[in-house]
């Protein structure tokens, strides 16, 4: 599985952050790895440098063998959280999919 991190310019892309990140989603994804070929996930403040609430999107996409990319995007305060929310709803639509092929 290989993970892509892209961030935009008021996001810092440092090293230590996207290893961090690296190590989160694949953690979270960990059972599902045997069916994930990339992860991509997009970072982005939606208001530049000026302070918003919820201004931090995650836009998360997995690629599954075979199968047409699934994407969810999550928005919070911190770059954390919506990388946190984004990786929980797409460990919950992978899995959902993932089911739903083993029961045919």
């Amino acid at each position: 599985m290989t993970i892509q991190i892209n961030t935009d310019k008021t996001i810092s892309g440092e090293k230590r952050t996207e290893d961090f990140f690296t190590s989160q989603i694949e953690e979270a994804l960990e059972r599902f790895e045997s069916h994930i070929t990339r992860v991509e996930v997009h970072l982005k403040d939606e208001n530049g440098k000026k302070d918003g609430f919820n201004d931090i999107s995650c836009l998360l996409e997995a690629r599954l063998e075979g199968r047409q990319p699934i994407a969810v995007t999550n928005q919070a305060d911190t770059i954390d959280l919506a990388l946190t929310g984004a990786i929980d709803k797409i460990k919950n639509a992978v899995e959902s999919i993932l089911g739903k092929i083993q029961k045919h």
